[in-house]
Parts: C-alpha cells; structure tokens; sequence
C-alpha cells in the first residue's frame, strides 16, 4: 500500500478507512506511514497507511446534463 500511496502523490484522491471512514482531497505527502492530505475546505488530514483499506485516484470530469449546441 506504501508504494500505491507514493505513486498518488499530487494527484486528488479517495481513501477509504473502513465501511464508515473515507477522505477525499489532494494527496500532498506520504512520510513513516502517514498519508497527508489536503481538503478543499483547506481541512489538512493525517491517515496511517497501514490503515488504508482502498484508495483510488478521483475522476474529475463534469458532467453537464443537457443539450450541447
């Protein structure tokens, strides 16, 4: 997990703890087991790696319901 964690870095990511638990925001850092991210309400989140049950890189492509013209 270590090593898919260091390959997100600077990309905006979901990181699910557990069936409760789930971050989303930019993946600044990944140093001695924990994940730094950074919300975009500027919230700052600190997650063991070790707790780190799934992660995955966020698709931002808005879809805009409607006719394009």
């Amino acid at each position: 997990m270590e090593q898919i964690v260091q390959n997100l870095i600077g990309k905006k990511v979901d990181v699910c703890c557990g069936p409760t638990t789930a971050f989303r925001g930019d993946l600044v850092s990944s140093e001695n087991g924990v994940a730094t991210l950074k919300a975009e309400n500027d919230a700052t989140w600190y997650v063991a790696v070790d707790k780190i049950a799934a992660i995955s890189e966020v698709n931002d492509s808005h879809s805009r319901p409607g006719f394009i013209a």
